[in-house]
């Protein structure tokens, strides 16, 4: 039996069901495939090319994790500070976005098995400033480009400087007061 045509129902049909998200529980990490149904899945895991590639997860396991956590994390960071930049946003609005790309990497592939140990993590790393509240976790990305802090420091060396200068100002006027003062007590005196 041939393969269907472009434009048979069943073909048209096959490709309204591949073009959403699938089902994260049928997906299959290592190989990079996604399976629309338990039983292409199960099939999946017998073909010889996954096993081939659980072989290769089963000789360094940690490595793996390791790379799949480092580029989730930076994927993460990336959505979130060209997105949403150093805005407090809620992580899980961050993840929604993050995982809508159909290519993402899953979280279940990485050390962190929820988004909270997610979430923690980026605070106690101090990447992000992290807040709990009773509508979920909120996170806000902490800006440390070099050329970011060159920028909030030259701002507050410009506010120094203002400060500086109304202090000097506040200053003189107070010296010129006491001393019309000091001057106004000596022509009282005088004139007596």
């Amino acid at each position: 039996m041939g393969k269907d045509d472009f434009l048979t129902p069943k073909a048209i049909a096959n490709r309204i069901k591949a073009k959403g998200l699938q089902k994260l529980r049928w997906y299959c990490q290592m190989c990079e495939k996604q399976c629309r149904d338990e039983n292409g899945f199960k099939c999946h895991c017998s073909s010889e090319s996954h096993q081939r590639q659980m072989i290769l997860f089963a000789d360094s396991p940690d490595k793996f994790i390791n790379s799949y956590s480092t580029d989730f994390k930076k994927d993460f960071l990336n959505l979130l500070s060209r997105r949403f930049g150093t805005r407090r946003v809620g992580a899980n609005t961050v993840y929604q976005e993050y995982i809508s790309d159909r290519n993402h990497l899953h979280m279940n592939a990485t050390i962190w098995n929820t988004l909270t140990d997610f979430v923690k993590y980026l605070g106690k790393e101090g990447i992000c400033e992290v807040e709990e509240t009773e509508k979920g976790w909120f996170i806000k990305w902490i800006d440390r480009r070099p050329e970011t802090l060159a920028r909030q420091e030259a701002f507050l060396k410009r506010e120094r400087s203002e400060r500086d200068e109304e202090e000097r100002e506040q200053r003189q006027i107070q010296e010129q007061i006491e001393r019309a003062k000091s001057q106004h007590n000596y022509t009282e005196t005088v004139s007596y």
